[in-house]
């Protein structure tokens, strides 16, 4: 790219710093925005579901009976969209069952008491050297280690190291955004290991075969922006761009629009505008993965909320059951009232606290009465206020009313299958109508009747 094309897109980039709709939540980071990442102590048990990723589900290799170290390998990857699981840490297998899965449902999971008094260090591994390996040989690493997209969404790194063939990708797209209401993990990330981030960024570019990335960092986070400009690369082309506070900033499509002033077709990917997006923590697991040679087995978690007695940003063993991170922060206040998995906005609420921190965990957020006060939902008056704030320019009214009569199919011809159920049409809502879990249903219904025609 000639300097002149990339000083216009320099400048375009700065002159935009959002996207059109969305909404604007109170972000309520204050909690643990300035509390710094520290480490829990390993709990007696770890629970490891092999559903932790988008995909297939990793494939068991362990029996009941078995011991494990920190960082063996209990489930191996079932196919390409797929990743392994690793021991969290060293002890034995006492149990494989179905176990409370954090979406609310049940998985079969490996249940491991942990060995007493061991200091949990993982065997000593051989460190990849990034430098001398071919593309095919970093996605490799990458999948190997079990890295996830750390934002959430949990899907498989390694696939988006390798777009698809014919496809031109031109920018990496680092996600700082973090949006959600109460979350602060990937911006205490940014803050405390920017070099981490930066050398994370440094293998993506390497494997991806592109000159240009661009770091986007909601402006709320003043001291992730500071500490990754004076950390950048002066070898790079790295570009740290800050962003309007809006939801959902970090959505994967709405962040493009932004930066790049692209929009992703329909049932198209984000490489198709040659772009390829990571959250800042999975680019940290990657430099993780060459820095020590250890897999995926911990990450940090925003432990907050007005119901949690001491808020944390903490390093927990994928697989912790909640009741034992929520115990080390010194429990919850009497008037709580739910346990949401990840933000207030597309987070999930848990029905039982021994289902585990799994890989896409970004938070535990504790509510009380007082945030989540039962609303009477009325008949839709059709004031508009849903189209105005939907990102994605659908009519959440229409699927809305077409969700409550069982219209699956007609939902799908009015592109239900492009809402991200980001829950801004519900947070407008005057009539309080629970438009984003009625979409989440119409997936599910439309999901299930293909499976069963196929």
């Amino acid at each position: 790219m000639d300097r002149t094309r990339q000083a216009v897109q320099l400048t375009d980039m700065w002159r935009r710093s959002t996207f059109r709709h969305g909404v604007h939540p109170p972000d309520t980071k204050h909690l643990t925005a300035e509390i710094p990442i520290r480490r829990m102590p390993f709990p007696a048990e770890i629970v490891l579901p092999l559903r932790q990723h988008a995909g297939r589900p990793a494939r068991l290799l362990v029996e009941k009976g078995d011991h494990v170290e920190r960082g063996d390998k209990i489930a191996e990857a079932d196919g390409f969209i797929s990743v392994p699981i690793h021991a969290s840490a060293a002890g034995t297998v006492t149990d494989i069952c179905l176990w409370p899965h954090p979406d609310g449902s049940v998985a079969t999971a490996v249940r491991i008491v942990l060995d007493s008094y061991s200091p949990q260090i993982p065997r000593p591994r051989i460190v990849p050297r990034w430098e001398g390996l071919s593309p095919q040989q970093v996605v490799a690493a990458v999948q190997q280690a079990g890295v996830v997209g750390l934002g959430g969404a949990a899907f498989p790194t390694h696939v988006k190291l390798l777009p698809p063939e014919g496809v031109n990708v031109e920018l990496l797209l680092v996600n700082g955004a973090e949006c959600e209401p109460y979350l602060t993990t990937d911006h205490r990330v940014m803050v405390e290991y920017p070099e981490r981030v930066h050398f994370g960024i440094r293998v993506m570019m390497h494997t991806l075969g592109v000159d240009r990335a661009v770091i986007g960092v909601e402006k709320n986070k003043p001291d992730a922006i500071e500490a990754l400009d004076a950390t950048r690369p002066a070898d790079l082309d790295v570009t740290v761009l800050p962003l309007t506070v809006k939801y959902p900033q970090g959505a994967e499509k709405m962040l493009i629009r932004t930066v790049t002033g692209r929009e992703v077709p329909s049932g198209k990917l984000p490489a198709h505008v040659g772009t390829v997006v990571q959250n800042v923590g999975s680019i940290a697991a990657i430099a993780e993965v060459f820095e020590t040679g250890y897999p995926l087995i911990e990450r940090v978690v925003s432990v907050t909320g007005p119901a949690v007695r001491h808020p944390a940003n903490l390093i927990v063993p994928v697989g912790t059951k909640l009741r034992d991170v929520l115990e080390f922060c010194g429990g919850l206040t009497e008037d709580v009232a739910e346990i949401v998995l990840g933000g207030p906005m597309m987070g999930a609420c848990q029905p039982d606290l021994d289902a585990p921190v799994i890989k896409g965990t970004t938070g535990i957020v504790g509510l009380t009465h007082a945030e989540t006060k039962p609303r009477e939902a009325y008949p839709c008056i059709k004031c508009g206020r849903c189209l105005d704030a939907c990102p994605v320019y659908l009519n959440p009214q229409l699927l809305g009313a077409l969700a409550q009569a069982g219209r699956y199919e007609d939902m799908e011809k009015a592109r239900l299958m492009d809402c991200m159920l980001c829950g801004c049409c519900s947070y407008v809502c005057p009539s309080n109508l629970p438009l984003s879990q009625l979409f989440a249903l119409g997936k599910s219904g439309l999901r299930r009747r293909k499976d069963q025609a196929a």
